[in-house]
């Protein structure tokens, strides 16, 4: 009970703190730029909620947010209307999401392996397609996805909170929900129970991969611009706010609520470092031994209750 707890108390130790070390952190404006700044690991974490729970990983993400963000943009630069280019951009993330799917499944190759080597070829293709430059030539009104406000409250929490919605629903109210729990926690069960392991498998990798397009797309909105080298390090991120958060990298276990709370967690780190100049450096080091300290956690209760 107190480790599923711990990442819920965490945030608020974190987020009272931080209100006593800086005088700039509750303010409206740091806040805002909190919420903001984290939609995109948010949503990408979603997806990669699925794949863990599922017992899958996905290092491509930062890759394929790239490769979305891009098209998105460049669809947009050609004269395409704003609503195609963000299609355009989800429907790139989720075919790379598939691509991950159907080789795992079909090749039977381990999926960090699979989307190690997706997360090299995904953006390699980018800064060839891109010639390594980037797109700035977007409509002003894109800004709205990234940056926008509705009724007063972020654009970009409200698509937060509406992927939270769907991966939840998919995860306690559907089949495929039941069935990437049952892969996760025993594949070789689930496949003698009858599971249409490759089926599912594949599904989840394609949401993952729709979601971080969804990402892509709110990155080049904040940026307003196509990056071929967007989502550095990205996958380091998604993946610890999935672990800080209660999810397992064996898989069958992880929920969309530890997730946004992991999600940001990994924000308010990042934000209280810049508040107090701590280096970037030093928070990448912090992030490690964040999900080294989170994993060692989860080993230990299994180990208990084993």
């Amino acid at each position: 009970m107190i480790q599923r707890l711990l990442p819920f108390l965490t945030l608020i130790a974190l987020f009272v703190g931080l209100s006593i070390a800086s005088p700039h952190f509750l303010t409206v404006v740091n806040l805002s730029s909190v919420v903001r700044q984290t939609a995109v690991i948010n949503i990408m974490a979603l997806g990669m909620t699925l794949v863990i729970v599922a017992g899958g990983i996905d290092l491509s993400v930062g890759s394929i947010l790239a490769m979305a963000g891009l098209l998105g943009t460049m669809a947009m630069a050609n004269g395409y209307s704003i609503l195609t280019g963000i299609a355009v951009g989800l429907a790139a993330g989720a075919f790379w999401g598939f691509v991950n799917g159907f080789l795992i499944t079909r090749l039977r190759i381990a999926p960090f392996i699979v989307t190690l080597g997706t997360m090299g070829i995904v953006r390699g293709l980018a800064l060839i397609i891109s010639n390594g430059l980037p797109v700035h030539d977007v409509p002003r009104g894109f800004s709205f996805l990234g940056d926008g406000e509705l009724f007063h409250v972020p654009f970009a929490l409200l698509l937060v909170l509406g992927a939270a919605l769907v991966v939840h629903v998919i995860l306690e109210h559907t089949r495929l929900g039941r069935y990437a729990f049952a892969i996760g926690s025993n594949p070789d069960a689930a496949l003698y129970a009858g599971v249409p392991i490759v089926f599912h498998m594949t599904a989840v990798y394609t949401i993952g991969g729709l979601l971080t397009g969804l990402a892509g797309m709110i990155e080049a909105s904040r940026l307003m611009t196509g990056q071929p080298t967007a989502g550095m390090t990205y996958e380091l991120l998604a993946i610890a706010a999935v672990v800080i958060g209660g999810g397992s990298l064996r898989g069958g276990e992880g929920s969309v609520i530890g997730t946004l709370i992991g999600g940001f967690i990994m924000g308010l780190l990042s934000n209280g470092s810049d508040l107090l100049g701590i280096s970037p450096y030093l928070q990448q080091a912090i992030i490690g031994a964040v999900i080294i300290l989170a994993v060692a956690v989860d080993e230990f209760r299994k180990r208990k209750i084993g």
